[in-house]
């Protein structure tokens, strides 16, 4: 059974940092693609961010290109979502999600999902 758990999430000031995880299990992930998502109250889950195992190659949303830095730790089948600078219109709640299409910047490429971390940032 395919788990995905973030943690990390919680209140913070505007210009801070947070570091949001994702534990994966389940299944081998290393031909997946392993994404970040968000949704804000009263809009639609955007793409935040990806990441490919293999080869380490990453891609983000223009509005957080710069400042949110997506990784993964093969041994601890863990990504990690690092934003740094963070901003009001961040607020969000943060989903994982995994996925076999490589472009992965949309939500029907991914089969697998987390419950979500909530990140607040306050001004």
């Amino acid at each position: 059974q395919v788990q995905l758990v973030e943690s990390g999430g919680g209140l913070v000031q505007a210009g801070g940092s947070l570091r949001l995880s994702c534990a994966a299990s389940g299944r081998t992930f290393s031909t997946y693609t392993m994404g970040w998502f968000r949704q804000a109250p009263g809009k639609a889950r955007e793409f935040v961010a990806r990441f490919w195992w293999s080869g380490g190659s990453t891609y983000y949303a223009d509005s957080v290109k710069g400042r949110f830095t997506i990784s993964g730790d093969n041994a601890k089948n863990t990504v990690y979502l690092q934003m740094n600078s963070l901003k009001p219109e961040d607020t969000a709640v943060y989903y994982c999600a995994a996925g076999l299409t490589r472009r992965g910047v949309s939500m029907s490429h991914y089969d697998y999902w987390g419950q979500g971390t909530q990140v607040t940032v306050s001004s």
